[in-house]
């Protein structure tokens, strides 16, 4: 079972550097965002006495998200790719993703979580997501950097995320944003 496992590990590894191959060059390419969900936070939820200002309140990255947000950065520098921003939720899972992968984060209210919120802050913070989208669209040779939850990728896309993963973004025409790749970091 063992050698099975290494020949079929052998056996992608060709796949996966083809697959990491073609994001790199849509990120050199620019014109997108890619977003991605938080690093791994075990649990669901922050606690009912949650503050954002305050992470002992807050679901956080154990030592295995933080290393993989380190391997998030990792994956970029090894392809000489430089985001032009990072922004991030101000939640701490996620400023701290950012900053653990790409050494720096601006935090932006849009991206924070939309549970919990009133129906009109969501529609507004979707809206001015929706907007970066396209402005970020319109840049060729810059792609920024977002980290975010799984939720506001969900309202965005229409698509699920596991942790540490990210959704490359553009919006053609003027529509909705569109995924073009995905990139799960494990």
């Amino acid at each position: 079972m063992l050698r099975r496992k290494l020949l079929l590990s052998a056996l992608g590894a060709p796949l996966l550097a083809r697959a990491d191959e073609s994001v790199a060059a849509l990120l050199r390419e620019g014109s997108l965002v890619i977003a991605f969900r938080h690093a791994l936070a075990p649990g669901t939820f922050d606690p009912p006495q949650f503050k954002l200002g305050d992470c002992s309140t807050q679901r956080n990255l154990n030592d295995e998200g933080r290393a993989q947000a380190r391997r998030m950065g990792q994956w970029l520098a090894a392809r000489q790719l430089v985001p032009s921003d990072v922004r991030s939720s101000p939640w701490c899972r996620c400023l701290d993703t950012a900053t653990l992968a790409f050494g720096r984060a601006q935090a932006w209210a849009a991206l924070g979580s939309p549970r919990g919120a009133s129906e009109i802050t969501n529609a507004e913070s979707l809206r001015a997501l929706q907007a970066a989208v396209a402005t970020a669209s319109r840049q060729p040779g810059r792609f920024e950097v977002w980290v975010t939850h799984q939720f506001v990728l969900n309202d965005l896309v229409g698509v699920s995320t596991t942790s540490g993963e990210g959704l490359l973004l553009r919006t053609v025409d003027e529509a909705k944003p569109a995924v073009l790749a995905r990139l799960a970091i494990g």
